[in-house]
């Protein structure tokens, strides 16, 4: 039987990483993450591209002015994040003990309407196009582009990590196959 864990415990002792160093620096890095709200006793999960604030400690993403995440975290701004990134398939003598290497990050906290929506938007652009400068290569974001957008802040109130890896010469390891880029 599994221990009774809080929501920011980790079961596993052994896979749990507290350096915050090692968390913001995997924050900074993931390409994307996973939203989870609740509406009406209803989990909802969303895929969004975000971006790490380290100076705020807050996460920003952006959807649309209207839909269902805006409506969610309007009605119940307590929101659960996680980011995770996927290392070798790990075979075992056993189905029990096949594994696979993994990080994740889990955060709690609440969202909220951005206090500054372009900054916000501006952190994103600088994320996912960092090669790209607005005014040069773009039009710079206009107020009214800022009105068909929703930014959100999420401040984080508490997090946890854990990652599982393996020797380099672990006897079978194997890349997961990639996603085929025709499917996306």
């Amino acid at each position: 039987m599994e221990k009774n864990v809080g929501r920011s415990s980790i079961r596993r002792a052994d896979r749990e990483v507290t350096d915050e160093k090692w968390i913001r620096s995997f924050l900074q890095k993931a390409p994307a993450g996973v939203v989870g709200t609740a509406l009406d006793d209803h989990p909802f999960l969303t895929n969004i591209l975000f971006v790490f604030d380290e100076n705020r400690n807050s996460i920003y993403f952006h959807t649309a002015h209207l839909g269902r995440l805006r409506t969610n975290i309007e009605a119940n701004p307590r929101v659960c994040f996680t980011v995770t990134s996927m290392g070798r398939l790990l075979p075992a003598d056993t189905a029990l003990e096949f594994s696979v290497e993994y990080a994740s990050v889990v955060i709690f906290g609440k969202a909220r309407i951005a206090k500054d929506p372009q900054g916000g938007l501006e952190l994103l652009m600088e994320k996912y196009f960092p090669h790209l400068t607005a005014g040069q290569d773009y039009r710079p974001i206009t107020k009214g582009e800022l009105l068909r957008t929703s930014v959100f802040e999420l401040v984080i109130e508490e997090w946890s990590a854990k990652k599982k890896t393996a020797e380099p010469d672990y006897p079978g390891a194997l890349p997961f196959p990639s996603i085929d880029p025709q499917l996306i």
